[in-house]
């Protein structure tokens, strides 16, 4: 990891400064060279809070390419452009880390995949749920065969009333969708990583928009929730090649009084099962005739995986992209897993348009 990485990064928005930029920053070997954003004054702030001394400010994603010390782009802007942008990217010869969902269609998300393929550049979706301590705990539970055949799942990101209402967030050409396309992407990309399965057979979805006063009790206001023609909450059934099913629940705007479940998911095996709510891992299984359940404490040292309390997703997100980077090894999400995730998610679109299951071949 002594080896520099010089970066680019192109959408100075929102979770380039929540997320992307602060990590990177705690990377040692990390550089942030080159800031781009269609309004200049983002980009400008950017470099002045992240970037080197001698770090350059575009408003054209195309001339920051150009820059030949620039070896990684993260493309933090909106869906709509993610394919344009990442395809553009690995041809100019960069890595490329994408900000989740892949793109805002599964057509787009095949253009980027092929893309990688044909230049031999690394791409990888910023997936962080993947990295949590619980999860990644679960993953090495799950490689040992503890849980058995994973045949059932309940995949969930859940909010009551947590409408996000700044940036593009309700503007659906931009965005492709409400939160089937933001807050599931992550729980589905979890259960498919934790399943290890990535052959879907056939999707049935709906989407609903009902309430009536969708606004009300919303955690960031109004400024537009009642408006917007985005879903508010949407359920599917997926059913993967191997017979496997994956129930799918996800909201913004919901009557329930569940609290609050991000990437989050329910595995059961043929010997063993368990949950990852939040920041919860629980185990359950029969054990002397006796059922068992029992909480995972990953707030404990001593394991491999743990990366300590104060280590975010986020920074392990970026940590483990660098290091594929510098070792040349694989990122933990591949394009091709992510590439699956968006086609169920816009399977569940087109079957609740249709009234009719989407079958995959």
């Amino acid at each position: 990891m002594d080896r520099i990485v010089k970066i680019g990064i192109i959408g100075c928005g929102g979770i380039a400064n929540g997320k992307h930029m602060p990590a990177l920053k705690k990377i040692p070997n990390v550089r942030m060279i080159a800031f781009c954003d269609v309004i200049p004054e983002r980009a400008e702030k950017a470099a002045r809070e992240y970037g080197e001394p001698d770090a350059k400010v575009y408003t054209d994603y195309r001339e920051l390419l150009k820059n030949p010390d620039v070896e990684v782009v993260h493309v933090l802007t909106p869906n709509r452009e993610h394919a344009d942008i990442t395809v553009d990217a690995l041809y100019a010869g960069k890595h490329v880390m994408c900000e989740k969902p892949m793109a805002k269609t599964a057509a787009d998300a095949r253009r980027m995949v092929e893309a990688a393929k044909a230049t031999g550049k690394k791409l990888t979706i910023g997936y962080q749920h993947r990295q949590k301590p619980q999860s990644r705990y679960a993953k090495q539970y799950i490689e040992t065969g503890a849980l058995g055949e994973i045949y059932y799942a309940n995949c969930l990101a859940i909010r009551r009333r947590g409408t996000p209402n700044w940036g593009v967030f309700l503007n659906e050409e931009e965005q492709g969708g409400g939160p089937i396309i933001d807050i599931a992407t992550h729980s589905l990309d979890l259960t498919l990583y934790l399943m290890n399965n990535y052959e879907p057979k056939m999707v049935l979805g709906k989407t609903h928009k009902k309430l009536e006063h969708p606004e009300a009790g919303n955690i960031w206001g109004d400024n537009g929730v009642s408006t917007t023609p985005l879903e508010e909450a949407a359920c599917a059934m997926i059913v993967m090649k191997n017979g496997a099913t994956i129930l799918l629940e996800t909201s913004w705007a919901l009557n329930t009084i569940e609290p609050v479940q991000e990437g989050s998911c329910v595995l059961c095996g043929s010997r063993a099962g368990l949950q990852i709510k939040n920041n919860n891992l629980v185990i359950n299984r029969v054990e002397l005739d006796r059922q068992v359940k029992e909480e995972v404490d990953v707030s404990a040292g001593g394991v491999a995986f743990y990366d300590g309390a104060k280590v975010t997703p986020a920074e392990t997100e970026a940590k483990n992209w660098i290091k594929a980077i510098v070792e040349d090894t694989d990122p933990v999400v591949l394009p091709e897993q992510a590439l699956v995730v968006s086609e169920i998610l816009e399977a569940i679109y087109v079957s609740s348009k249709t009234g009719k299951p989407v079958v995959f071949d």
